[in-house]
């Protein structure tokens, strides 16, 4: 029992050590449960073989050591050292056929946290879906069933956060949905089911880690407004100030971290699988869908964005208010901010107010903000559904929930302009122009079909009543020439389908384009004053003044070259770090295989026709040292042989 002990305990100190060898060797992480495993599967194999090679060797001779100790210790490190070697070329094989993965616990207890919960939601879903669908099928056999628009939008409802959100985003989309469908998702703007009073005051004590009545005097327990995120309560600072709070639901964030986590997942399996995937670009939308919503969870973004659209519009002499935030009651998860009195777009029922002239010009109001907003400022609001507009009863607009801001830099905002200009033009080359200056051109495009494609949607949409499926019909063409905008513009296009889908909520026949494309010249024109001009002809000038005054240095640098004949021109193909990596690492490889293979050359030379002294009663001294050229010849051919099976498939410092 005491041997089978010891030999196991050498055994797993054979494997250990062979794993770390094996990593050494190969200059790669060896994953230690294979490396282990498969070290003692070797020893375990080889130790039979290891004593019959030291017996035909004299070395042991009826199981004693017939040498002295130093030779005795050559050979046991050389028997070893094959058995080492053995074991790295079965890593090498096991990775060909199996590729392992270095293992982490964390990242793996992680990734099994991560399919519980995605297992449990899926089930959720599906348990909620197939009540729903049940109860829908009778109801709909006794005749009393809703009508399908109203079932979807509580199924999206009693889904959670991340669906009710979806759901708004779906509510501007008139040009993809049915107005029934887009007028019942208008509804989960607001009407969500509130959290528990108590469960809310618990929430903003532990924001505020202080009670409730050291900063707000009074607090309304019904809340106002109950969103998919968060739900806002009526308050008064101890000051008498009055405000709105806005407290983040609990677990919102672990139940989104799960649903964008199956969105994505299933967005992905959609642009792999499906060609309408593809062409809309399903895992793009899915992550910037799971971008923005992340950063709607952190209130921290919605203030510090508050806080930059109200200094904007007071430099503008927009009629548009933003609220003041009160940003030392403010966290991640609570906003505090100035209350406003009224009611949003999404909850206008006065039907002598709808459509009337009074309706137009608050529409035109904030349609020139919003525009001005775009092409002057390069900030705004891209988040305009119809419970992010407010309306109070003396008319003015309010702005709120800036979860989402847009920003356009300059060039970008001058381009914009000039292809709104040039669609109010119907210019369809200055039109063409400007798409190639904004996007990256595919190889082999036709600019010709390009031209002709847009002048064609310019010329169907010029003289009529224009509205948002211009910029839906520009991009499918940008799309079918494999053109792609920057995503600051696309963001442009998407916020303004929302805005006419809301402002069509208190003027139905309102038509934003048409209204914003009539600003367009007075915002190029603003966009082109004499003072911009002059500042940007000063840059130009300071520019080119810098570039003048070191000329002559640099043609006294290049005439002195000449003169002596030290000119030289420098041709760098490789002259980024992962392009020297590749080389590099292409060159080592190179010379290790020749290192390799010369050595196993000397080896079977030596072994075949080497003699010499003898180390034991069999073995001379030159096959000995032919074994040992042998083994490191063997280990770098190995090592050679990892490396390259690591870099197919790879581009230049690109590694599997």
């Amino acid at each position: 029992m005491g041997e089978w002990f010891i030999g196991v305990a050498i055994a797993l100190v054979f494997a250990a050590a062979g794993s770390w060898v094996a990593g050494r060797v190969l200059d790669a992480p060896v994953a230690w449960v294979r490396g282990i495993v498969t070290g003692f599967v070797v020893f375990a194999l080889c130790a039979p073989l290891v004593l019959w090679a030291l017996e035909r060797s004299d070395v042991i001779v009826d199981g004693r050591l017939a040498v002295a100790g130093p030779v005795a210790v050559m050979f046991l490190v050389l028997t070893l050292g094959w058995v080492f070697a053995i074991v790295v070329a079965a890593l090498v094989t096991l990775d060909v056929v199996w590729p392992a993965r270095w293992w982490n616990p964390y990242p793996a207890m992680k990734d099994a946290f991560a399919r519980r919960d995605r297992r449990r939601r899926y089930a959720r879903i599906v348990r909620m879906l197939s009540r729903r669908g049940l109860a829908f099928r009778r109801a709909q056999r006794r005749g009393e069933a809703p009508a399908l628009p109203t079932e979807v939008v509580a199924a999206m409802s009693e889904a959670g956060v991340t669906f009710v959100k979806l759901g708004q985003v779906l509510s501007t989309r008139d040009d993809m949905l049915p107005h029934e469908y887009t007028d019942a998702f208008a509804s989960l703007q607001m009407d969500v089911a509130p959290i528990p009073w108590p469960d809310a005051r618990a929430a903003i004590e532990a924001e505020l880690r202080r009670p409730l009545p050291e900063v707000f005097g009074e607090i309304d327990e019904t809340p106002l407004a109950a969103a998919s995120v968060a739900q806002v309560h009526a308050a008064r600072l101890v000051d008498g100030t009055p405000v709105v709070v806005k407290i983040q639901r609990p677990h919102a964030r672990e139940q989104v971290t799960v649903d964008l986590d199956i969105l994505q997942r299933l967005a992905a399996d959609a642009e792999a699988h499906t060609d309408w995937g593809r062409d809309y670009g399903a895992a793009a939308l899915a992550a910037a869908f799971a971008h923005a919503l992340r950063e709607e969870l952190d209130y921290r973004v919605e203030a510090s964005n508050t806080t930059l659209m109200r200094s904007t519009l007071s430099e503008s002499e927009s009629p548009i208010r933003v609220p003041q935030v009160y940003a030392e009651f403010s966290t991640s998860r609570m906003l505090v901010q100035e209350r406003v009195e009224g009611r949003a777009f999404g909850r206008v029922a006065d039907p002598t107010f709808i459509g009337s002239p009074e309706a137009v010009a608050v529409c035109d109001a904030l349609v020139d903000s919003i525009f001005e907003q775009i092409a002057l400022r390069g900030v705004f609001h891209a988040d305009l559904h119809p419970g992010n507009l407010i309306l109070t009863d003396d008319g003015e607009v309010w702005l709120i929930d800036f979860g989402a801001v847009g920003i356009l830099e300059k060039s970008l905002r001058r381009l914009l302009v000039t292809m709104l200009l040039a669609i109010v033009n119907e210019d369809d080359v200055g039109a063409t122009d400007v798409v190639l200056m904004l996007c990256e051109p595919a190889e082999g495009l036709d600019a010709a079909a390009l031209q002709r494609d847009i002048g064609v949607v310019l010329t169907r949409v010029h003289g009529v009543e224009v509205d948002a499926s211009l910029f839906t019909q520009l991009i499918d063409i940008l799309r079918r020439h494999r053109l792609a905008l920057p995503p600051a513009l696309m963001l442009v296009f998407r916020t303004l389908g929302s805005l006419e889908g809301t402002l069509r909520r208190i003027a139905p026949d309102y038509h934003m384009v048409e209204r914003g494309l009539s600003r367009v010249p007075h915002y190029a024109t603003r966009m082109a004053s004499f003072k911009d001009a002059a500042l940007t002809a000063q840059t130009f000038a300071a520019i080119t003044a810098e570039g003048v005054r070191r000329a002559p240095r640099r043609i006294e640098t290049l005439a002195s070259g000449l003169e002596r004949g030290t000119l030289s021109v420098r041709v760098r193909p490789f002259d980024s770090p992962a392009e020297k990596s590749w080389v590099d690492g292409l060159v080592g490889q190179l010379l290790t295989t020749l290192v390799g293979v010369v050595l196993v050359a000397a080896s079977v030379i030596l072994l075949v026709f080497g003699d010499g002294p003898l180390l034991t009663g069999d073995v001379p001294l030159l096959p000995f040292l032919g074994a040992v050229l042998g083994l490191g010849g063997f280990l770098l051919v190995l090592r050679s042989l990892r490396i390259g099976l690591t870099r197919r498939g790879g581009s230049p410092g690109r590694h599997r």
